[in-house]
């Protein structure tokens, strides 16, 4: 975001991540297992490698002294329950 009178960046995008990189595989598995999901994942195989790398670099967030401390899948697991207990209210 731009101050439009002094022309200066009043906040910087900052990644907030593990750290480590993640197959897309392994995510899709680790939400189909968390929400009871049974069925076949399907991959389109004319794409076989996807996205080269989707590491985020967390070193601004790392510089201010933020480290997570939740793992994928309890985040996952967490924000599931979440939106479980409060959909009707949506």
């Amino acid at each position: 975001m731009l101050d439009a009178d002094r022309q200066v960046q009043l906040f910087e995008t900052i990644n907030v991540g593990w750290g480590d990189d993640l197959p897309i595989r392994d995510l899709a598995e680790t939400v189909a297992s968390v929400v009871g999901f049974e069925g076949e994942i399907e991959w389109d195989t004319s794409k076989p490698d996807g996205m080269p790398r989707k590491l985020l670099d967390t070193s601004r967030i790392n510089a201010l002294g933020w480290y997570p401390t939740i793992k994928l899948r309890d985040g996952v697991t967490s924000t599931y329950e979440w939106y479980v207990k409060n959909y009707d209210a949506a």
